[in-house]
């Protein structure tokens, strides 16, 4: 059961960390007015790392 907690605790850190990065670039592209949402799909793929780094990192531990 444990194991189960941890690794679902990962998938939620994963979606959160996803979700806040897409929303940092949507309100830049916001601000920006920017017509191609560029920085929103860039912060996506920066959060997609991110969060794989986080997960590779805590799976080694």
């Amino acid at each position: 059961m444990n194991n189960y907690l941890k690794y679902s605790g990962m998938g939620f850190q994963m979606i959160a960390i996803l979700g806040i990065f897409s929303f940092a670039g949507y309100k830049i592209d916001q601000y920006l007015h920017h017509q191609v949402q560029w920085v929103t799909a860039l912060m996506a793929i920066i959060g997609i790392f991110v969060s794989l780094y986080l997960i590779f990192k805590s799976l080694k531990s």
